[in-house]
């Protein structure tokens, strides 16, 4: 029952760890997108493609933070 116990806390651990790397990546693809939106030879695709990326880690991010809330039953 203890082993069960620490596995569940390292995997919340990892998720933590994975969720702060998550947050970074996700405020360095602002700063690049803002810095590419600011230049006049922006390239729209570039822009498209870290626009999606952005938003799937914005997606993984939520279901991270879901997943290590805690189920309150009302």
């Amino acid at each position: 029952m203890t082993r069960s116990k620490d596995l569940n806390m390292q995997t919340d651990d990892v998720l933590r760890v994975e969720l702060q790397v998550f947050r970074r990546e996700h405020r360095g693809l602002d700063d690049a997108i803002a810095a590419l939106s600011g230049s006049d030879t922006s390239n729209q695709l570039t822009l498209k493609r870290l626009k999606k990326k952005k938003l799937v880690l914005k997606d993984l991010i939520f279901r991270i933070e879901d997943r290590l809330t805690p189920d309150i039953i009302a």
